[in-house]
């Protein structure tokens, strides 16, 4: 019989990265273990779609109020939901570990909520925590982590950068901190992607520029548009396609309207298949101030595209490479470099960037669902 894993991080916003790799996790373990079963919690309704697209993951309802009664937008609106969560949850959550005995309780997201009940009450099960980008560790976040530390089995941090950030501080024993590579690569997943026979948004051009990414703080989009009225260079050679919804679109559409430029920056909104986009592109820019390492640097280097990202935390130049073998690397939230790097990579020879793309598509292995499986029953065999 399979040792039974929990997989705990609930969410109000389905677009954020986390839950995709959630999701891969489960898929890729169940796929390739013999030994290990993933079951999903579904705590107020957040996991419906996936439930109804995936009959053979096993989802386990807590029956707690619907998501969609739940605020989402904004970020006092948000944090309301997820005390909501945290409220309604406790003693559900504590009655599901105990019926259920799970060999692991893996968690992602709200993770203060299974941290406190291990303090308060004893599992048989074992509690492992999934670190998801550089968190930032303020006051509130690192008291709760040391109280709950020793109650945790192992940390899975996505990047070296996060594990060393991690160690640094202290918070947990450094022989606790492993380096797990998201799951973003599903192969047949995206051969079908590929091949569907989805209609292109009419106002998408070809081998232009591509973006994307929540229209947030964070992607920080607002950079690719003063570069763009710097840089004429730019804006004569390529459009640019920025693809995502999110609290900044008014305000980022406002501004390219104000410096003239609808006609070469492009919004096209949420589109479910972005690899048909990214497909027929030439370049892909990521702007964010922060990543974790980032699912579309991966995605982009999968579809070919050559790759220019700001060097941020804690992920982009972990997939491109410090030196820059697998693209380009300009500083973070400065016009002036990207711009400098723009022209550089216009201006560069083209074997130089299909060596790039090649070093990257190497590179990116490490982020297959079956590389993630492997190196996760690893971990787990070793603590069982």
């Amino acid at each position: 019989m399979k040792k039974s894993i929990l997989y705990w991080g609930p969410f109000i916003d389905s677009n954020i990265a986390t839950v995709k790799a959630m999701y891969n996790s489960a898929i890729a373990i169940n796929k390739y273990s013999e030994k290990y079963k993933i079951s999903i919690i579904n705590t107020v309704g957040e996991w419906n779609q996936k439930k109804n697209d995936n009959q053979s993951l096993e989802f386990i309802d807590l029956n707690l109020s619907n998501l969609d009664k739940l605020p989402k937008h904004g970020f006092i609106k948000s944090r309301v939901s997820y005390w909501i969560i945290f409220i309604k949850s406790f003693f559900p959550l504590k009655k599901l570990l105990m019926k259920k005995k799970p060999e692991f309780l893996i968690i992602h997201l709200l993770v203060s909520l299974p941290m406190l009940l291990f303090v308060l009450f004893k599992f048989k099960t074992k509690l492992i925590l999934r670190i998801s980008g550089k968190p930032k560790l303020n006051i509130l976040r690192i008291l709760i982590w040391k109280i709950a530390s020793n109650k945790i089995n192992m940390v899975f941090c996505p990047t070296e950068e996060t594990r060393n950030h991690l160690i640094k501080n202290r918070i947990f024993e450094p022989n606790k901190i492993f380096l797990l590579y998201d799951p973003v690569i599903n192969l047949k997943n995206f051969v079908n992607l590929k091949k569907n026979n989805e209609v292109l948004d009419d106002r998408f051009q070809k081998g232009n520029i591509i973006l994307v990414g929540r229209l947030t703080k964070q992607k920080n989009f607002n950079l690719i548009i003063e570069a763009c009225k710097k840089n004429d260079r730019l804006i004569n050679k390529f459009k640019i396609f920025i693809f995502g919804e999110g609290e900044q679109e008014k305000y980022l559409k406002n501004k390219v309207r104000r410096y003239k430029l609808e006609n070469k920056i492009i919004f096209l909104g949420y589109k479910k298949n972005i690899y048909k986009y990214m497909a027929t592109s030439k370049i892909f820019i990521s702007t964010s101030l922060w990543e974790d390492p980032g699912f579309v640097l991966v995605e982009a280097a999968m579809n070919n595209l050559t790759i220019l990202s700001s060097n941020c935390s804690s992920g982009p130049k972990e997939i491109i490479n410090k030196n820059e073998l697998g693209g380009y690397l300009f500083d973070n939230n400065d016009s002036l470099s990207l711009n400098k790097k723009l022209n550089f990579l216009i201006d560069d020879n083209e074997i130089n960037i299909f060596k790039k793309k090649l070093y990257v598509k190497r590179n990116i292995m490490n982020f297959t669902l079956f590389r993630h499986s492997k190196i996760l029953q690893k971990h787990l065999n070793s603590s069982i």
